[in-house]
Parts: structure tokens; C-alpha cells; sequence
């Protein structure tokens, strides 16, 4: 039996986490044969939560393996990258501070090796209670 349909939901894929979700939007084939999967993804974007943490003024740094990862030297793309599952969020502001380099505001994300985000975690003091 063929699960193809000429009707598919879209969907993107999130740049920060990595995961699927769904934008509300109906794909047709306008020749109406069965051609698409019951989902299909499009592109890339920020998932509900991703998005509101953008919206909040935070850039998400999102560790990658450069060893899975593709183009070692240059600039990598979102399907490059070969997230390892760590994450960390700082404002706009204090990214552009503690890295010394300027980011623009509609940024959501950077990709960062292996060690940073433990790096950032080692600058901040432990809470006192």
C-alpha cells in the first residue's frame, strides 16, 4: 500500500535543537499525485520554545562536534552541524560582551565547539542561599 498523499503538512526543522515541529501550513501537489510523505519538511526555524527565548532577547549557543560536523574551516550550515545536545541562552547583550564580538539582533543561534558552554558555566559564581 502506498502511504504517499498529493496533501502533506509541513513542517521545519528547528536551527537550535535540532527537532521537527510543525507550521501549521498544508502542502498540495498541484498536479494531485502522490508525491509527499505525510510530512515534509521545508526548512529551517525555531521551534515554539526556541522562539520565545528569540523573542526574549536571548541567542542560543548550540554545541557541536566538529569532528561529525561538516566544513571544518568555514561557516557552518544548519545541516551540518552535529549537535551534541548541549545548549546554553544568553542575552543579546552579554554575548556580545563575553564573546567580544557583535551580533545582530535577529540572530537566534551560534554554533560553538566543544567546551565553551562548560567554559561560560566555570565564569558564573555559584548561588549562595
Amino acid at each position: 500500500m502506498n502511504d504517499k498523499s498529493h496533501v502533506s503538512l509541513e513542517q521545519h526543522v528547528c536551527l537550535v535543537c535540532g527537532k521537527a515541529f510543525d507550521t501549521g501550513t498544508i502542502l498540495l501537489d498541484k498536479r494531485l499525485r502522490a508525491s509527499m510523505e505525510h510530512h515534509t519538511k521545508t526548512g529551517w526555524g525555531l521551534c515554539p520554545e526556541h522562539q520565545k527565548l528569540a523573542d526574549d532577547g536571548f541567542v542560543a549557543l548550540v554545541e557541536c562536534d566538529p569532528q561529525r560536523s561538516g566544513s571544518p574551516g568555514g561557516r557552518l550550515k544548519p545541516e551540518q552541524a552535529y549537535r551534541t545536545g548541549r545548549l546554553a541562552h544568553l542575552k543579546h547583550h552579554v554575548f556580545a560582551k563575553v564573546f567580544n564580538v557583535p551580533i545582530e539582533a535577529n540572530q537566534p543561534c551560534v554554533f560553538v565547539k566543544p567546551g565553551v558552554i562548560e567554559q561560560l558555566e566555570a565564569m558564573v559564581s555559584p548561588a549562595t542561599s
